[in-house]
């Protein structure tokens, strides 16, 4: 138990940054608009926010700095696709890739620098309280706030006007448009902030979680593809995206506990062995509805069959149908 409560609180932790690039990408696939460049804006962030952060010795600026690039990136992703009407998808991929190329170009003068880190901030009274207390509320304010970030998002999309105006544009953008809604203007808008928060993610890790700037070791490449994968895995709901990211952090500590029990599997393959299994995960979300699930399915007994039955349909989600699809009022 006592090694158990810290390697849990350190799950909190690292699953902080993750959490915020699967709301700034569920903010804006929510609106309709698919931003793939997550993984490029991760790495950029993280590179450019630590730098500033250097160089003016302030955690502020370096955050502010992670964010803005974030924004920049949905800025471009949104003029491309609803001003210039080009593909989502293609635009994405080519800001991903120019994202990490730059990261590292970039951060080259600022590799292996020490900066200033997000300091432990222990709550006062909650810090207290037997194991809640040194799991949740001994940790840093990046991770407070994604605690907050993780209700404000869920409660602005589904129990706000604004969120259920989001969901409108996202699901029946001409059916909003009637209604008064500038669907184009708020694709923009909402691709801007999630792009921020996708940004925040960046500096999340290099000032707090994994500090400092290592280049192509510092382990962030990929992660924003695994965000992406999250996003579907959660059903586009802050929850559930959170429950992914918490389960994605909680499998790569899992897989450092396990690497001193099992001396002859090569550490490089618990190391990665997260990546596939959430995409395991994702897939087993979406087969409930596949024939040869519904075959082997009804060849179990009764019971078993509609407890499956029942996770499958808690775990079923749909995208926005509006997803990627470009709004034209004329």
């Amino acid at each position: 138990m006592d090694a158990l409560i810290p390697g849990l609180a350190g799950v909190l932790a690292a699953a902080a940054p993750l959490i915020f690039a699967v709301l700034g990408e569920t903010l804006t696939e929510r609106a309709g608009i698919i931003n793939l460049s997550v993984n490029g804006t991760v790495l950029l962030s993280a590179m450019s926010g630590f730098a500033v952060a250097v160089q003016t010795d302030s955690l502020l600026a370096g955050f502010l700095t992670g964010m803005a690039v974030g924004a920049l990136m949905g800025l471009i992703v949104a003029f491309g696709s609803i001003t210039l009407k080009q593909s989502q998808v293609a635009i994405g991929f080519v800001l991903a890739f120019i994202g990490r190329d730059l990261s590292y170009f970039l951060g080259n003068p600022f590799m292996g620098l020490s900066g200033p880190r997000v300091p432990s901030w222990n709550l006062p009274v909650l810090s207290e309280i037997p194991l809640i207390g040194p799991l949740f509320f001994q940790q840093d304010a990046i991770t407070y706030l994604s605690y907050v970030m993780i209700l404000v998002g869920w409660v602005y999309i589904f129990k706000t006007r604004p969120g259920l105006i989001l969901q409108g544009i996202g699901e029946r953008p001409a059916a909003a448009y009637v209604r008064g809604a500038n669907v184009n203007r708020l694709r923009y808008l909402y691709t801007i902030i999630g792009g921020a928060l996708v940004g925040l993610a960046g500096p999340a890790y290099s000032l707090s979680v994994k500090a400092g700037w290592k280049g192509t070791i510092s382990g962030l490449d990929g992660l924003g593809w695994i965000a992406l994968a999250i996003v579907i895995f959660g059903g586009w709901s802050p929850l559930r995206g959170a429950m992914g990211a918490y389960l994605f952090a909680f499998l790569q500590w899992l897989g450092l506990v396990l690497q001193p029990m099992l001396p002859n599997i090569p550490s490089q393959v618990l190391q990665v062995a997260p990546f596939p299994l959430m995409i395991l995960a994702l897939l087993f979300v979406n087969i409930s509805d596949t024939e040869w699930m519904e075959r082997t399915l009804a060849g179990l007994p009764d019971e078993i069959r509609h407890s499956i039955n029942r996770i499958l349909r808690a775990l079923r989600a749909a995208p926005p149908a509006s997803l990627g699809v470009p709004f034209d009022t004329e």
